[in-house]
């Protein structure tokens, strides 16, 4: 993508490294997110059968809030230097659009049986713990921790990467298993 926030974009960005990698001679991809990076991950594991599993911290379940006040959210992204091209986006209707056609809730059954880890702190303010939940109960077989106390900055949470890091390399050995 150009660099600025967009759903569509990153979801492309995200499609391009997986390309890149399978280029590279990579077969076994799994795919890691943190917060929208974890809701990014979820929607490009849907659209890729190929991606053998998902863990994400902190993920959204929707973008629904952002795209409610478009404007609003466009001057916080500008404020937080996401967006920092005067002249994006071209069309503010076509870009909130993107916030509410493309959500991780509307994905997560695509990713059918394949393993998936949630992880969630139940301090985070940003992003309510019950997202988590919503992804999880659409699932077939989630792993849903929820860390007690950690907040949205969950991926500097020890305890969250410990998980993360032991439910990765459970994969790995079972994935070695398989074809």
């Amino acid at each position: 993508s150009d660099g600025q926030f967009s759903m569509l974009g990153w979801l492309d960005d995200v499609a391009r490294s997986i390309k890149r990698l399978r280029e590279e001679g990579s077969q076994r991809i799994w795919l890691v997110g943190s917060t929208t990076g974890g809701s990014l991950a979820i929607m490009a594991a849907a659209r890729d059968p190929e991606i053998r599993g998902v863990a994400v911290m902190a993920p959204r379940a929707d973008f629904d809030d952002w795209a409610t006040d478009p404007r609003r959210f466009l001057q916080h992204c500008r404020d937080v230097g996401v967006i920092d091209n005067d002249d994006y986006p071209e069309s503010v209707s076509k870009w909130s659009g993107e916030l509410r056609q493309h959500r991780a809730i509307d994905s997560i059954k695509s990713i059918g049986e394949r393993p998936l880890l949630i992880i969630h702190g139940t301090n985070d303010r940003q992003v309510p713990s019950n997202d988590a939940q919503q992804l999880a109960d659409l699932h077939p077989a989630p792993e849903l921790r929820l860390i007690d106390g950690a907040d949205h900055r969950i991926r500097h949470d020890p305890r969250a990467v410990a998980v993360l890091m032991g439910w990765l390399e459970r994969q790995a050995g079972e994935s070695l298993d398989e074809p």
